[in-house]
């Protein structure tokens, strides 16, 4: 990771630049340092880029859910005294941010989401049967890119050790269920900001039908597509990505 963890009362988290606050919500088995090449660009774009580190896996169980994680991400813009923020989110980080702009709409400027759960989860803690066979491990985590090399083996290894971890699988089944309970489709016709859909052609997770459903039911949103690209846009192609959302955030005078 490039960027040094911040540790403040109850909080983990990077924070890089100066400007409008941009909060970057991570996903389920995702590291704050997927999002390096975000980070690094934005902080020189006039923005301040913070990533808190998700409560996913210190959350007592009942409170291991969308809904308690929305509030926690609140309570930390409290904390860090923003009016109003610009989120971005990937897989579960982008459900996270759109449900907590569901509760806290005047907190929320807009909205960038990637690869979000929210309409259709591909079963995300499921097929961990055979979690202590390595190989079916790396599978499943190369079967998120586009490119099975970007799965390095310290990505294997984190998503190994997570899944292999008893109390870690617990709450990513429960995540897993709470992603499907917390379903966004009847609240999202009544969210009137700006949002940037970053897509994936090739994402498996959360497939290109997914963001077209995303960009119908959202009245202010505008989709673009990232060819030959998996679940995680800002890793695969991190300069597209960048490109697109700088565009984006120009075109919206954000």
């Amino acid at each position: 990771m490039a960027h040094r963890l911040k540790k403040e009362k109850d909080y983990r988290y990077i924070e890089v630049g100066e400007g409008k606050p941009l909060i970057v919500l991570h996903g389920l088995m995702g590291g704050l340092s997927n999002f390096d090449a975000v980070t690094s660009y934005f902080s020189e774009k006039g923005y301040k880029v913070i990533i808190p580190e998700l409560p996913i896996y210190t959350m007592s169980l009942i409170k291991t859910n969308v809904k308690s994680f929305a509030k926690y991400l609140h309570d930390f813009i409290e904390f860090l005294g923003f009016e109003e923020v610009i989120l971005l989110g990937n897989s579960l980080g982008g459900h996270i941010g759109l449900y907590h702009t569901k509760l806290y709409p005047k907190k929320v400027k807009a909205l960038i989401i990637t690869g979000s759960s929210g309409l259709y989860e591909s079963a995300m803690g499921g097929g961990y049967t055979k979690r202590g066979d390595y190989e079916v491990i790396k599978k499943k985590a190369q079967d998120v890119f586009y490119d099975p090399e970007v799965a390095t083996k310290e990505i294997v290894d984190e998503v190994y050790e997570t899944v292999n971890d008893r109390s870690k699988l617990i709450k990513t089944l429960a995540i897993a269920k709470s992603a499907i309970r917390h379903n966004m489709a009847k609240d999202l016709p009544k969210m009137t900001l700006p949002v940037c859909i970053i897509w994936g052609k090739n994402d498996n997770v959360t497939p290109p039908e997914v963001a077209t459903e995303f960009n119908e039911l959202l009245p202010n949103s505008e989709l673009f597509w990232i060819d030959k690209c998996g679940h995680a846009a800002m890793m695969e192609h991190p300069e597209e990505f960048n490109r697109i959302l700088n565009d984006w955030l120009v075109d919206k005078k954000l």
